[in-house]
């Protein structure tokens, strides 16, 4: 399980720290949006909420108190996120009527906070992974990544994946490791449960 690292939380309360804002948005944007397609809303409004739900960071961030040890900053996001879309989905009820009455009482009608929350955990690390494996790709060659995502991702066999790209097996494995251990540090570096390896 991945925690926000209290280093990033602790930059966004810096409005002037773009690089923390990027990355936060990077990670959580996708995460509150995917939440939103989930719960049921067009892409318009699921783009909506996840920038109702940022805004609403930006601006009670400074009264957040993080403490891993009372709930992950995560779980604090996804009421903002539930409360933003509940208040969504009444506003919009009360602009068109009838039709978004039907939308909310359809809403309701999904999955409990239960599975929510678990794929609200899953959707998580898998942005996570994506975040990271992003900004490593940028930094290594195109080869040493392919020998990365098809045996790491793909599942390829090594001696597969090393006929095709014309590398030796032991490359393909030490290309492998590298671009792991690279995106753990990235990783690393906006969580808490991820120790960076040197």
């Amino acid at each position: 399980m991945y925690t926000t690292k209290n280093s990033l939380i602790n930059r966004i309360r810096d409005s002037s720290d773009r690089d923390a804002w990027s990355d936060f948005v990077e990670i959580y944007g996708p995460l509150v949006y995917r939440y939103g397609r989930r719960r049921g809303l067009q892409d318009a409004d699921a783009a909506d909420l996840s920038q109702a739900v940022l805004t609403e960071v930006s601006h009670c961030i400074d009264r957040f108190d993080y403490n891993p040890a009372l709930g992950r900053f995560r779980n604090w996001l996804m009421v903002i996120a539930r409360y933003k879309l509940s208040s969504l989905t009444r506003d919009r009820s009360k602009q068109i009527g009838t039709t978004a009455a039907l939308t909310h009482d359809r809403l309701d009608q999904q999955p409990g906070t239960d599975d929510f929350s678990t794929l609200w955990e899953t959707e998580y690390q898998n942005y996570l992974f994506r975040w990271a494996a992003n900004l490593v790709r940028d930094e290594i060659e195109e080869q040493t990544w392919q020998a990365f995502w098809q045996t790491a991702v793909e599942n390829k066999t090594p001696r597969d994946v090393a006929t095709e790209l014309r590398m030796k097996v032991g490359t393909v494995y030490a290309a492998k490791s590298r671009v792991i251990l690279r995106i753990r540090q990235k990783i690393a570096e906006v969580d808490d449960t991820v120790e960076a390896v040197a």
